[in-house]
């Protein structure tokens, strides 16, 4: 005995505890051996890796003899055997491991994988069956074989022994995401859902991993439809349990029915007393998702109810800000409705003014001004007011410069527009108004023809940021790289940016002037030009114009232009959606626009506006008119 060994030893036993002592000379002799054999292992490992599994076979059978190298050995020890098809050898080095381990369940679960993987699937079966009864009241171990037998793709063994275990302890709760964890990969997203409801009745606090992991997993709109029934019929039998209501409230508004919402929404308000605050929140989404009715029938009623509330007063902002919204969204618009708004901004600010939501308030008065009543100078008052504000919050003052900056621009002054727009952008970095100053950035470069460094700020822009903004930045990408690649100078694209410019500007028959010449080939100094792959570009630029002048019918001819001439191009589905918001919104036609709408979802299934074409058919269809009451 070494010296070092010696003198563990005789420590240990003068404490009375040989058999420490003993186990611990075991472990140092152990690590001895392990050093030894180390390199043989290492070379076991790597015959694995080149695929020459007899090899690593052999060598893995002399490390066993020597019971230190078991534990860095077993996994690849075992999976060598089975690959190879050598089950009695499996079965015997298990056995042997077993007798020093009986209770080590690792062990016992892959000998029935080699029952299994050896073709006695029935002997596997019963094997498995006694296993998981024999372990049923061990939580652990349950959970433990769960694992390993979807690690195997042994799903059905998994659920069984969660299912088992949860009965025999008499818990309906236990195991509720592993369960739901299986049925997903084992496609069967119905007792998934029940196994995630269980799971958020649990505490409230689970509510929004729910949320979360029900948008990524359910996006048919069968799928959503069906935990919308599951959850009704749970609000009706569990009246009391909030979560159920609250995420009732949140599939109908994932299926964008703000009726049924606001149904749900204003009981679970009175019933759990929050003072109209669900109502908000679906009126806000509401808006966002441009249900103009829905939202403003939202706000009247929080404005109704909840009068002596903090809601109050975003209820009758947001009423307003719906307004200004519907309005900018019917053509053309009407100057007389803008004076009323701008009024109603300027009597809410005189009421409140020591109200936070007043500032908010003045940027949409500025707004107003600057963009339809051509009062820019009365909008920079305004927002520089707004700017030097101390109560105003750093986000309103960075969305105010913003504002200021494309004020400048209408007014022909982009150097003091970069200005403002690169103080946001680097004061606030990694927020999402410092990209949305870094895409008007890029937009301004776009404008003066300056594509290399306007793609500089997009290819950033498409990595980095909010949804909304990436996606305005890959569109503004794909068109510069488009144009460029048949024309590396890129005459036409400037012609196409500098009438952009224009109309932002309100220059609109400037701007159709111009747009003339392109369709013609000509820039707007008569020069010829040789590529036409922008012509899809300007057929929607054109419509668009059309259609914000009132001139409906030129705009759908237009749009059938692209249609018909680039069926294949980038622009053909949002001109064929935009055909059927111009039915909608603006002609009334609910016929015309249903038909094209249908049309769309069986022509372009895949396209981003493929929900809100659904959306719109259901509801021109009338599948929301009427909403279950609890």
């Amino acid at each position: 005995m070494t010296n070092y060994k010696y003198y563990i030893y005789n420590i240990i036993h003068i404490n009375n505890t040989r058999g420490i002592a003993l186990f611990l000379i075991v472990l140092l002799h152990g690590s001895s051996l392990f050093a030894q054999n180390q390199s043989e292992i290492q070379l076991a490992n790597e015959y694995l890796l080149r695929g020459d599994k007899k090899k690593a076979a052999e060598l893995y059978r002399e490390l066993s003899k020597q019971d230190v190298n078991n534990s860095f050995i077993y996994n690849n020890y075992i999976n060598t055997l089975l690959d190879l098809g050598t089950y009695d050898e499996a079965q015997s080095y298990l056995k042997k491991l077993s007798k020093r381990e009986p209770d080590n369940i690792q062990y016992k679960l892959d000998m029935g994988l080699i029952y299994m993987r050896s073709g006695d699937l029935q002997k596997a079966d019963h094997y498995f069956r006694d296993l998981i009864a024999e372990n049923k009241m061990n939580v652990q171990r349950i959970k433990m074989m769960a694992e390993f037998f979807s690690s195997r793709s042994l799903i059905d063994y998994g659920i069984l022994a969660l299912t088992e275990s949860r009965n025999f302890l008499n818990n309906p709760n236990l195991f509720s995401l592993d369960l739901a964890m299986l049925y997903r990969l084992k496609g069967n997203q119905d007792k998934m859902v029940q196994e995630y409801l269980n799971y958020v009745t649990q505490t409230s606090a689970n509510i929004q991993y729910v949320k979360n992991v029900m948008q990524a997993l359910l996006t048919e709109p069968e799928e959503l439809a069906s935990l919308e029934k599951l959850l009704y019929d749970r609000v009706q039998e569990f009246p009391d349990v909030e979560v159920y209501s609250d995420l009732l409230i949140w599939v109908t508004m994932q299926q964008k029915n703000f009726y049924a919402s606001f149904v749900q929404a204003r009981a679970y308000d009175k019933r759990y007393k929050h003072d109209g605050e669900k109502s908000m929140e679906v009126a806000r989404v509401a808006l966002d998702n441009e249900d103009y009715d829905n939202a403003a029938k939202i706000y009247r009623y929080i404005i109704r109810e909840y009068n002596k509330t903090p809601n109050y007063l975003m209820a009758t902002l947001g009423l307003i800000r719906t307004r200004e919204a519907r309005l900018r969204k019917t053509y053309p618009v009407s100057t007389d409705s803008v004076k009323t708004l701008v009024s109603d901004y300027k009597k809410f600010i005189k009421q409140y003014p020591d109200n936070a939501n007043a500032l908010e308030a003045a940027r949409s008065e500025a707004s107003l001004f600057a963009n339809y009543l051509d009062q820019k100078d009365s909008a920079i008052i305004i927002l520089n007011k707004l700017i030097a504000n101390p109560r105003t919050s750093t986000y309103l003052r960075s969305k105010a410069k913003l504002d200021l900056g494309d004020i400048y621009l209408l007014k022909g002054e982009p150097w003091e527009s970069t200005l403002l727009y690169s103080q946001v952008e680097k004061t606030q970095k990694e927020n999402p108004v410092g990209y949305e100053a870094k895409l008007k950035n890029a937009k301004l470069f776009y404008y003066k023809g300056d594509f290399r460094l306007a793609q500089e700020h997009l290819d950033i822009l498409k990595e980095a940021t909010t949804r909304e903004i990436a996606n305005d930045a890959l569109d503004l990408s794909m068109r510069i790289k488009e144009n460029i690649a048949f024309d590396s100078v890129g005459e036409a694209l400037k012609e196409y940016a500098s009438v952009e410019l224009l109309l932002y500007q309100n220059k609109t028959d400037e701007a159709l002037q111009r747009l003339e010449k392109l369709k013609q080939g000509y820039s707007s100094t008569g020069k010829p030009l040789t590529n036409q792959s922008i012509l899809d570009d300007v057929y929607w630029l054109e419509a668009n114009i059309r259609m914000k002048r009132g001139e409906f019918e030129n705009s759908l001819a237009l749009l059938q232009k692209i249609q018909t001439e680039f069926p294949q191009d980038i622009l053909a589905d949002d001109a064929f959606f935009l055909q059927g918001e111009i039915y909608e919104r603006q002609l009334r036609n609910k016929e015309k626009a249903m038909e094209i709408y249908r049309e769309f979802l069986n022509k372009y299934p895949g396209s981003v506006y493929a929900a809100e074409a659904r959306k719109r058919y259901r509801t021109l269809r009338g599948d929301f008119t009427e909403q279950p009451q609890l």
